[in-house]
């Protein structure tokens, strides 16, 4: 699997000094937000350390780390490298009351939103390319077209994909990162066949505000949409 578009806003040059740590931050953050399915395998060794700007030790390092922690598995012959395990059917109420010990949920939620907000916006009111618009029409048709366990993955390449087209790696850094956190407790909850035809249906209005220049639309739709998301986890959580 070679590198592409959906790992921009979360694989970058790491910094002098911290180059195990960043890495290790970043490829986390590929695993969390399921950009690589579970049973496919990471990119090569050699993209990966390009892209980070780290030797291949370094980055041999890294996933010796993730495979320790029973995130990924090493396979030897012509068809090996490094594979994605896959990740367990929704952990349940207590295993998501574990983790949000000591994360600050509400401060997690409306960051993602003051985030996805923006990005939605900034898309429309700059406009998108017809390449970029293909992309966007294309992530939506992903979560379209997905298998019930393979939703949640598509549905964050849609959102990942705004991000990226907003114009700002920064943006798109940091809401790869919150949707990470995000993701880690969304994965203890079922899939709601209901509120996914319901995001569904946001999702279409969202990408048509957006491809129609509609910047207000696009953000009021957004903000919307993380309401919803919201209102879920704290559903589960009280």
């Amino acid at each position: 699997m070679s590198l592409d578009r959906s790992y921009a806003a979360v694989l970058r040059p790491v910094r002098a000094g911290n180059g195990f740590e960043e890495a290790l931050e970043q490829i986390l953050q590929v695993v969390r937000l399921g950009l690589v399915p579970g049973g496919e395998r990471l990119p090569a060794e050699r993209e990966l350390a390009e892209r980070l700007g780290i030797s291949r030790v370094t980055l041999r390092e890294v996933l010796k780390v993730l495979q320790d922690q029973g995130l990924v598995e090493s396979r030897r012959g012509r068809y090996g490298g490094t594979f994605v395990r896959p990740r367990p059917e929704a952990a349940g109420e207590n295993e998501l009351r574990r983790r949000v010990e000591g994360v600050d949920v509400e401060d997690a939620l409306r960051f993602r939103e003051a985030l996805e907000v923006g990005a939605a916006g900034l898309c429309a009111a700059h406009g998108l390319g017809a390449e970029q618009a293909d992309r966007l029409r294309a992530a939506l048709a992903g979560t379209h077209d997905a298998p019930l366990a393979e939703y949640r993955r598509r549905d964050t390449l849609l959102h990942l994909t705004l991000a990226e087209l907003s114009g700002s790696p920064s943006l798109a850094a940091q809401y790869a990162a919150v949707r990470a956190g995000i993701n880690d407790l969304l994965d203890c909850i079922p899939l709601l066949v209901r509120n996914l035809e319901h995001s569904q249906r946001q999702h279409t209005a969202l990408v048509e505000a957006v491809l129609d220049g509609d910047a207000d639309g696009a953000r009021e739709m957004m903000r919307e949409h993380c309401a919803g998301t919201a209102a879920l986890l704290r559903g589960f959580l009280t």
